[in-house]
């Protein structure tokens, strides 16, 4: 299985910004981003399938974060913009099983995950 490694965590005050970083140890069908708050379950948060760039938000991220890829590093992004007190929570990276999804990726869908790495935003 890849390995895989998140950074670029942190506290950022409401409305800031901040970028993760997921680093593959090789090339996977497609990955993703997943959250847990304390007390939640981990829920799905944005992903990318590697060939065609085909990315996939959930609703309460839409227009704020946004994923990409560079294909030369096996490292997905994301970008976190006017976050909100709610986006606090550990994010992890997964590496998805599938080049492409026909519906919203659930965790099932993925075979091998990041350690996490925390963001917390003041309100």
């Amino acid at each position: 299985q890849v390995q895989l490694v998140e950074s670029g965590g942190g506290l950022v005050q409401a409305g800031g910004s901040l970028r993760l970083s997921c680093a593959a140890s090789g090339r996977t069908f497609s990955m993703g981003w997943f959250r847990q708050a304390p007390g939640k379950e981990r829920s799905f948060v944005a992903g990318v399938t590697w060939s065609e760039g085909w990315t996939y938000y959930a609703d309460f991220v839409k227009g704020r974060f946004t994923i990409s890829k560079d294909n030369a590093k096996n490292t997905v992004y994301l970008q976190m913009n006017n976050l909100k007190h709610e986006d606090t929570a550990v994010y992890y990276c997964a590496a998805g099983m599938t080049s492409y999804w026909t519906r919203l990726p659930k965790l099932t869908d993925f075979n091998s995950w990041g350690q996490g790495t925390q963001v917390t935003v003041s309100s």
